[in-house]
């Protein structure tokens, strides 16, 4: 007999089985089944099995068919009619499913050789734990090796030197310098423990004292180190769940405290008060849920980025109208603003005790280090504990609080520091009014004389290398000592970048000549293919 009669007769008797097994509930039944005595041995093709199988399957599922179709005849849901073959197929979709999210991955049930782990070791290659770094992210700025004053030394030579914030050249002033050895022949150069472990020295308690008293509030507390201060008061008080609305162009210290607040974080556009009040509208019409949250307004006094004031006068306004607390940060216009240099209330003659939260670094105006937070003695109490900056890292070297004392006496006792630095920011923002390619960006108080590009590139990468090639030259070849904007990759401001003049009450007038030529000439000859 040939092998195509023989496998019909293997399909009859292996659909026969099947079934006979199936109705005989496990057992073997001998029903449709039919021998094949011209096959010599069981050593079948490919194609016999495979058609043995797909008849056994076929055979089953029309069973399976018949045993759903019987009891789900007249079962019909949201207008299907439900029968056997499709619950079977609902069956057979969940199986693959099944299957297809099971893990293929089995570990081995002895455990690895030595040889193993070490191969295994060899051949494995970590993460990198940073991107990689290009060109443009080698930075090696200029190493000063004299005091950052008015002038300073740069590779041997003296240049002038507008890249510091020194606004009131209080640096290498006798009186602070005094104050400073007086405190290390005392108390030694630093104190070895937070401020709640044996770390307050009676000098940190006179310092927040003078600060509170020069600001008319009613307490403060020193910080460390200045940039910490603000991303240590925000977390303090905003918590996940709370609002906050800040202006774009805040710096990175801003943007880290709400990163670690985890609150709700909504920006309007900087310094725009229209924007600033669409936005608080949006927030609060209709939402009861936001009346019964913590709501923050946090600006800059005067912005690093940008050298624009904030107009605290509205602030204040739409703060009480839609109810919001204020965080004010000021450290570049602490020792700046106002008559006598008490910040950006006394500039507007806004009452202090409207501003909930201020902060300020004291490394800038005050010649020194740290920074403190002011206002009322429960939000000065509530950081004591709560505040990480303040909680976990060693207290202030007592003579940095020495110096700074003795700058805010200082101050106190001369405000022609404040008519000298007005005077000079005057007469440098007349130096550069018509600089080619470029304007000044920045408001006329103040002492950070912003310098951005008339027509952008439309690149950040390729009008910063522009402003580079300035600075450089300009210290090159005329010793003037000027920065660019400099952002990190954490960094998430997106104003334009520029040339940040800072300019200083011990600035003379030829050295505002100075720098005023010298960015005439660069800047014609940078920008010349670019105006």
């Amino acid at each position: 007999m040939s092998g195509k009669p023989c496998l019909r007769e293997w399909d009859a008797f292996a659909s026969g089985t099947l079934l006979g097994f199936l109705a005989g509930a496990g057992k073997p039944s001998n029903a449709g089944v039919v021998f094949c005595n011209t096959l010599p041995s069981f050593n079948f093709k490919a194609e016999v099995m495979a058609t043995a199988v797909m008849n056994m399957t076929t055979a089953a599922l029309d069973w399976v068919s018949i045993a759903f179709d019987a009891p789900l005849a007249r079962a019909v849901v949201f207008g299907v009619h439900i029968d056997g073959h499709l619950v079977v197929e609902v069956l057979l979709i969940a199986v693959i499913l099944f299957q297809l999210t099971r893990k293929s991955y089995k570990p081995p049930k002895k455990p690895l050789t030595e040889k193993e782990i070490d191969d295994l070791c060899e051949e494995w290659i970590p993460e990198p734990l940073h991107p990689p770094i290009t060109e443009e992210m080698k930075l090696e700025p200029p190493t000063l090796e004299s005091a950052a004053g008015p002038h300073t030394v740069i590779d041997g030579k003296e240049v002038v030197n507008f890249a510091s914030a020194n606004y009131l050249g209080l640096i290498g002033d006798d009186k602070i310098i005094d104050s400073c050895v007086a405190s290390l022949e005392k108390y030694g150069v630093g104190s070895c423990g937070p401020r709640g472990f044996y770390g307050t020295i009676d000098v940190h308690l006179d310092c927040e004292t003078r600060i509170a008293k020069f600001m008319g509030t009613p307490d403060s507390i020193l910080y460390s180190y200045g940039i910490s201060t603000i991303f240590s008061v925000i977390p303090a008080f905003c918590k996940k769940g709370d609002i906050i609305v800040a202006d774009e162009g805040v710096h990175w210290g801003v943007q880290n405290g709400l990163y670690l607040s985890r609150s709700t974080v909504v920006y309007f556009k900087h310094n725009d008060m229209t924007s600033l009040e669409s936005t608080l509208e949006k927030l609060t019409r209709g939402n009861k849920q936001a009346e019964k949250i913590r709501r923050y307004i946090v600006v800059e006094a005067l912005y690093q980025n940008s050298g624009q004031i904030t107009p605290l006068n509205e602030i204040v306004r739409l703060k009480e109208k839609y109810r919001f607390r204020v965080i004010l940060e000021e450290s570049h216009s602490f020792g700046v603003l106002g008559n006598t240099g008490r910040g950006l209330a006394e500039h507007y003659g806004v009452p202090i005790e409207k501003i909930d939260i201020i902060t300020a670094s004291m490394g800038n105006a005050l010649a020194t280090d740290g920074g403190f937070c002011t206002g009322t003695a429960r939000v000065v109490d509530h950081q004591r504990l709560s505040s990480s900056g303040y909680v976990f890292s060693a207290s202030l070297p007592p003579y940095l609080a020495s110096a700074a004392i003795a700058a805010v006496d200082h101050l106190e006792d001369d405000p022609s520091l404040l008519t000298t630095l007005r005077s000079n920011i005057s007469l440098l923002r007349e130096g550069l009014s018509d600089l080619p390619g470029l304007t000044i960006a920045s408001h006329p108080l103040s002492p950070i004389v912003f310098l951005k590009l008339k027509k952008p590139t439309g690149s950040f990468k390729n009008d910063l290398e522009l402003l580079n090639k300035i600075t450089e030259r300009a210290l090159k070849e005329d010793s003037v000592f000027i920065v660019s904007t400099k952002r990190s990759v954490l960094d998430k401001c997106r104003l334009p970048v520029g040339i940040r003049v800072f300019v200083s009450a011990g600035h003379t007038a030829s050295d505002i000549k100075k720098v005023s030529d010298s960015l005439q000439r660069v800047a014609a000859l940078v920008l010349a293919e670019h105006i």
